[in-house]
């Protein structure tokens, strides 16, 4: 029976897109599902500037991860608001963030990803399906054979020969029965450093941030209504926290200490933290626009994934609240009312984000698992590099960066080495036609704080996305790629052609980020 396509992929953040582009290149019929309405995930729909690292202007990530950057410039450049001078920087940065040398709005990062799928899907090779969101599996043994979906159309089941999952949550693996991990592993069952002493726990999970955009009108008066739980917020304290949710005080990530960062200032102030519009670089000028995704609206109180709908739906109000609550005292008690939520660079009518900021996913019990031991310079002391895996299917680079957890604990942020992301950690143990193409791929609680930002989770779903089209094409299971060094040299040397580096120059392995 011919199948509703031949690469499903569940959930359209950057993985999402990164398969289905790669996929849909390599001459496979495949279609791509997203819960929203909106394509992109961390870059669009939930309003995060790219965390990245040092190098990716000219090497650290894909070259389609590039493109989708440089289009990004382009994008800009073709705006005649924007002025000349601005036009005519090579590494335009819109936003003059200092958390990233590629700050812009998440409305014009979603027409660039449209633009880059645009000519897949008028050539037939790629489906998008908007606003469908999984609810279901049929398996038969250790096969997906199709995911259920509730869509605007009802409940829909799209069947295919391989399934990616590239949700936020690793939504797909609990339907189809596939072994995974959600929370903190114990140290006992990891032996890393940094893991939870005593029993793993799920529901020990990052913070999650409901993100916002912020306008500066000095001028003008622009305070929200005061919201409901405003005054539980103004008054909560967590226990490892410095200071009261709302206000400046917040924790070092590197070494827990006490830190205060201004509004405005010079330096690293908040406002050009994660700045995607400066207003300097238009005319004539433009009003400043900033991203608020600022440890004090990290929400900590419950864990969201993996709980009871009803509890979900709370807990994620109460984080909207508290990002509502933030800004009303930034306006008010901190006595900035020229403040503005901005909803036109993000696409919403409220200037809040589409959706949440959820960091931590459902992750696979795969067929290799990313430790920090592999990774983190600390428990590497001696060797001066990250592990090299034999399997890499691309690279990456960051720090081991854990916001405050739903356990109770505050940030863990440790040094990291350049390192790779091994074929191994897109394989479940079991499941045949399943692979991981984001966040939920073999990593722990731990090593999810280097794993999980844009760049690489860009990488796992190319890399996911190319070897479903390999497989396909070769007439094997994708566990044979890895044990197959005649087909893993092939599929390695299909990537490089792709554009996916596959390490780090000599020279770079051995930093420490």
């Amino acid at each position: 029976m011919r199948s509703d396509c031949e690469v499903l992929v569940v959930g359209g953040g950057c993985g999402g897109v990164a398969a289905a582009l790669s996929a849909a290149m390599l001459g496979r019929r495949v279609v791509l599902t997203e819960a929203t309405g909106r394509l992109g995930g961390q870059l669009t729909t939930q309003a995060v500037p790219p965390d990245e690292n040092a190098w990716v202007e000219t090497f650290g990530a894909t070259q389609s991860y590039r493109l989708m950057r440089s289009r990004v410039r382009d994008r800009y450049r073709a705006d005649p608001r924007l002025g000349a001078e601005a036009r005519a920087v090579r590494e335009l940065n819109p936003g003059e963030g200092w958390v990233s040398a590629l700050c812009a709005e998440p409305v014009v990062v979603g027409e660039v990803l449209d633009e880059l799928l645009a000519p897949l899907v008028r050539a037939g090779n790629l489906e998008i399906r908007y606003h469908h969101t999984p609810v279901g599996a049929v398996t038969t043994g250790d096969r997906v054979d199709a995911v259920e979906f509730a869509s605007p159309e009802g409940v829909v089941s799209l069947s295919a020969s391989y399934v990616i999952d590239a949700t936020e949550e690793g939504d797909v693996l609990p339907l189809a029965g596939c072994e995974h991990v959600l929370g903190s592993e114990s140290a006992d069952e990891t032996g890393e450093p940094h893991a939870l002493d005593g029993p793993a726990d799920p529901f020990d999970q990052q913070a999650l941030t409901w993100c916002a955009a912020l306008e500066w009108d000095p001028d003008g008066s622009h305070v929200v209504p005061r919201p409901d739980d405003y005054d539980f917020w103004r008054g909560y304290r967590a226990p490892f926290w410095p200071g009261p949710q709302l206000g400046w005080a917040t924790q070092e990530p590197e070494t827990g200490e006490p830190l205060s960062r201004p509004l405005f200032g010079e330096g690293q102030d908040l406002w050009r933290f994660r700045r995607i519009r400066s207003g300097r670089l238009w005319d004539p000028p433009r009003p400043d626009v900033t991203l608020v995704n600022w440890p004090q609206i990290d929400y900590w109180l419950a864990p969201v994934t993996g709980v009871a709908p009803e509890e979900r739906a709370a807990r994620l109000a109460q984080a909207r609240s508290l990002t509502l609550s933030f800004v009303h005292w930034l306006q008010t008690e901190a006595g900035y009312p020229g403040l503005r939520l901005a909803g036109e660079p993000l696409g919403t009518a409220d200037g809040l984000a589409l959706a949440p900021y959820v960091r931590e996913s459902r992750r696979i019990r795969a067929e290799f698992t990313v430790l920090e031991q592999h990774v983190g310079v600390e428990a590497r002391a001696g060797i001066g590099q990250a592990e090299q895996f034999a399997d890499s299917v691309g690279i990456g680079c960051y720090r081991i960066d854990l916001h405050p957890s739903t356990g109770g604990r505050g940030y863990l942020d440790i040094a990291c080495h350049p390192f790779q992301i091994p074929l191994g950690a897109l394989l479940p143990v079991r499941v045949e036609n399943l692979l991981a193409g984001g966040k939920c791929l073999g990593v722990t609680h731990v090593t999810n704080g280097c794993y999980r930002l844009h760049p690489v989770e860009w990488n796992t779903g190319e890399a996911a996305g190319a070897l479903a089209a390999f497989a396909l094409e070769n007439g094997v299971p994708p566990r044979a790629v890895r044990a197959r060094p005649d087909l893993l040299a092939d599929f390695q040397d299909r990537l490089a052609k792709l554009g996916v580096p596959l390490d780090w120059p000599e020279g770079v392995r051995g930093v420490v980020r």
